[in-house]
Protein backbone atom coordinates (compact mmCIF):
# COMPACT_ATOMS: atom_id res chain seq x y z
CA UNK A 1 0.00 0.00 0.00
CA UNK A 2 1.98 3.58 -0.93
CA UNK A 3 1.84 6.36 1.52
CA UNK A 4 -0.52 9.47 0.87
CA UNK A 5 1.54 12.54 -0.11
CA UNK A 6 -0.67 15.61 0.38
CA UNK A 7 0.06 18.39 -1.21
CA UNK A 8 -2.04 21.95 -1.58
CA UNK A 9 -1.91 24.56 -4.08
CA UNK A 10 -4.81 27.32 -4.09
CA UNK A 11 -6.63 28.19 -7.62
CA UNK A 12 -8.76 31.16 -8.33
CA UNK A 13 -10.97 30.23 -11.47
CA UNK A 14 -14.25 32.54 -11.05
CA UNK A 15 -16.87 32.02 -8.76
CA UNK A 16 -15.62 29.46 -6.23
CA UNK A 17 -18.54 27.34 -6.27
CA UNK A 18 -17.45 26.52 -10.18
CA UNK A 19 -14.09 25.47 -9.11
CA UNK A 20 -15.02 23.59 -6.12
CA UNK A 21 -18.04 22.14 -8.12
CA UNK A 22 -15.29 20.39 -10.52
CA UNK A 23 -12.08 19.68 -8.12
CA UNK A 24 -14.83 17.39 -5.87
CA UNK A 25 -14.91 14.93 -8.46
CA UNK A 26 -11.55 14.30 -9.11
CA UNK A 27 -9.24 11.33 -7.95
CA UNK A 28 -6.58 12.00 -5.34
CA UNK A 29 -8.53 15.52 -4.08
CA UNK A 30 -8.61 14.85 -0.63
CA UNK A 31 -10.46 18.04 0.28
CA UNK A 32 -11.46 21.16 -1.50
CA UNK A 33 -12.53 24.42 0.35
CA UNK A 34 -13.67 27.61 -0.50
CA UNK A 35 -11.77 30.61 0.06
CA UNK A 36 -9.94 34.00 0.16
CA UNK A 37 -6.85 35.24 -0.59
CA UNK A 38 -4.15 38.09 -1.86
CA UNK A 39 -5.87 40.51 -0.73
CA UNK A 40 -5.52 43.29 1.68
CA UNK A 41 -7.96 43.41 4.42
CA UNK A 42 -7.61 40.45 7.07
CA UNK A 43 -10.38 38.42 7.46
CA UNK A 44 -12.55 39.68 4.62
CA UNK A 45 -16.44 38.59 4.53
CA UNK A 46 -18.12 37.47 1.20
CA UNK A 47 -20.21 41.12 1.21
CA UNK A 48 -16.54 42.79 1.14
CA UNK A 49 -14.67 40.29 -1.07
CA UNK A 50 -17.82 40.89 -3.52
CA UNK A 51 -17.36 45.20 -3.14
CA UNK A 52 -13.91 44.77 -4.80
CA UNK A 53 -12.23 46.96 -2.28
CA UNK A 54 -10.32 44.14 -0.25
CA UNK A 55 -7.89 43.14 -3.34
CA UNK A 56 -9.34 39.36 -2.22
CA UNK A 57 -9.58 36.69 -5.05
CA UNK A 58 -12.42 34.17 -4.53
CA UNK A 59 -10.22 30.36 -4.56
CA UNK A 60 -9.96 27.09 -3.59
CA UNK A 61 -7.66 25.00 -1.77
CA UNK A 62 -7.03 21.82 -3.47
CA UNK A 63 -5.55 19.19 -1.25
CA UNK A 64 -4.38 16.24 -3.20
CA UNK A 65 -2.33 13.04 -3.13
CA UNK A 66 0.73 13.34 -5.41
CA UNK A 67 1.30 9.86 -5.87
CA UNK A 68 -2.54 9.84 -7.37
CA UNK A 69 -2.60 13.21 -9.28
CA UNK A 70 0.12 15.41 -9.76
CA UNK A 71 0.48 18.86 -9.58
CA UNK A 72 0.81 19.12 -13.38
CA UNK A 73 -3.04 17.51 -14.18
CA UNK A 74 -4.41 19.24 -11.63
CA UNK A 75 -3.37 22.47 -13.85
CA UNK A 76 -4.41 20.94 -16.67
CA UNK A 77 -7.90 20.44 -15.22
CA UNK A 78 -7.87 23.76 -14.20
CA UNK A 79 -7.21 25.73 -17.25
CA UNK A 80 -9.54 23.57 -19.15
CA UNK A 81 -12.56 24.22 -16.60
CA UNK A 82 -12.43 28.06 -16.83
CA UNK A 83 -11.70 30.62 -18.89
CA UNK A 84 -7.81 31.81 -18.18
CA UNK A 85 -8.21 34.32 -20.99
CA UNK A 86 -10.87 36.93 -19.50
CA UNK A 87 -9.57 39.02 -17.00
CA UNK A 88 -11.44 40.08 -13.96
CA UNK A 89 -14.10 37.95 -15.34
CA UNK A 90 -16.02 34.44 -15.58
CA UNK A 91 -19.28 34.65 -17.76
CA UNK A 92 -21.35 37.08 -16.10
CA UNK A 93 -19.28 37.48 -12.78
CA UNK A 94 -17.32 40.11 -13.24
CA UNK A 95 -14.93 41.73 -10.86
CA UNK A 96 -10.89 41.57 -9.31
CA UNK A 97 -12.47 38.64 -6.98
CA UNK A 98 -13.36 36.42 -9.70
CA UNK A 99 -9.76 36.40 -11.57
CA UNK A 100 -7.38 34.03 -12.80
CA UNK A 101 -4.64 32.81 -10.17
CA UNK A 102 -2.68 29.72 -9.33
CA UNK A 103 -1.31 30.81 -6.24
CA UNK A 104 1.43 28.41 -5.12
CA UNK A 105 2.71 27.28 -1.49
CA UNK A 106 6.80 27.35 -2.85
CA UNK A 107 9.15 27.49 -5.82
CA UNK A 108 8.76 24.15 -6.61
CA UNK A 109 4.73 24.51 -7.67
CA UNK A 110 5.89 28.05 -8.81
CA UNK A 111 8.05 26.17 -11.24
CA UNK A 112 5.48 23.83 -12.23
CA UNK A 113 2.52 26.48 -12.80
CA UNK A 114 5.04 28.16 -14.96
CA UNK A 115 5.43 25.07 -17.26
CA UNK A 116 1.68 24.32 -17.48
CA UNK A 117 1.07 28.26 -18.11
CA UNK A 118 3.61 28.47 -20.70
CA UNK A 119 1.54 25.44 -22.55
CA UNK A 120 -1.67 27.21 -21.53
CA UNK A 121 -0.26 29.91 -23.58
CA UNK A 122 0.44 28.49 -26.75
CA UNK A 123 -3.00 26.49 -26.30
CA UNK A 124 -4.95 29.82 -26.18
CA UNK A 125 -2.73 31.81 -28.70
CA UNK A 126 -1.13 33.77 -26.16
CA UNK A 127 -4.35 35.26 -24.46
CA UNK A 128 -3.90 33.84 -20.79
CA UNK A 129 -4.29 36.31 -18.11
CA UNK A 130 -3.72 34.11 -15.19
CA UNK A 131 -1.61 35.31 -12.63
CA UNK A 132 0.63 32.95 -10.81
CA UNK A 133 2.18 34.16 -7.19
CA UNK A 134 2.70 33.47 -3.95
CA UNK A 135 -0.93 32.70 -1.34
CA UNK A 136 -0.75 35.23 0.64
CA UNK A 137 -3.34 36.02 3.95
CA UNK A 138 -5.66 32.57 2.76
CA UNK A 139 -8.47 32.30 4.72
CA UNK A 140 -11.84 30.18 4.54
CA UNK A 141 -14.85 31.25 3.22
CA UNK A 142 -17.98 30.92 5.32
CA UNK A 143 -19.52 27.70 5.89
CA UNK A 144 -22.73 28.20 3.40
CA UNK A 145 -19.96 28.51 0.88
CA UNK A 146 -18.68 24.90 1.49
CA UNK A 147 -19.53 22.37 -0.98
CA UNK A 148 -21.83 24.47 -2.29
CA UNK A 149 -22.72 22.83 -5.69
CA UNK A 150 -23.54 19.77 -3.53
CA UNK A 151 -25.87 20.85 -1.23
CA UNK A 152 -27.96 22.77 -3.36
CA UNK A 153 -27.46 21.71 -7.18
CA UNK A 154 -31.26 22.72 -8.35
CA UNK A 155 -30.54 26.35 -7.32
CA UNK A 156 -30.63 28.40 -10.43
CA UNK A 157 -26.63 29.51 -10.76
CA UNK A 158 -25.89 26.11 -9.70
CA UNK A 159 -27.97 24.64 -12.47
CA UNK A 160 -27.23 26.93 -15.10
CA UNK A 161 -23.20 27.68 -14.74
CA UNK A 162 -21.73 25.25 -12.66
CA UNK A 163 -23.82 21.66 -13.56
CA UNK A 164 -22.58 22.58 -17.26
CA UNK A 165 -18.57 23.15 -15.89
CA UNK A 166 -18.89 19.68 -13.71
CA UNK A 167 -20.57 17.87 -17.09
CA UNK A 168 -18.15 18.98 -18.81
CA UNK A 169 -15.16 17.77 -16.56
CA UNK A 170 -16.77 14.65 -16.47
CA UNK A 171 -16.57 13.96 -20.48
CA UNK A 172 -13.29 14.99 -20.90
CA UNK A 173 -11.71 13.85 -17.85
CA UNK A 174 -13.36 10.68 -17.13
CA UNK A 175 -9.96 8.77 -16.42
CA UNK A 176 -9.39 11.40 -13.78
CA UNK A 177 -12.93 10.93 -12.03
CA UNK A 178 -13.48 9.60 -8.36
CA UNK A 179 -14.41 6.18 -7.98
CA UNK A 180 -17.31 5.84 -5.71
Amino acid sequence: MSQIMTQHITLGGGCFWCTEAVFEQVDGVLAVESGYCNGHFPEPSYEQVCTGQTGHVEVVRVSFDETVIPLQDILGIFFATHDPTTLNRQGHDVGTQYRSGIYVHDETQAEVARGVLAEAQQAFGGRVVTEITPVLDYSRAEEYHQRYFARHPHQGYCAAVIAPKVEKFRKVFVSRLKRS
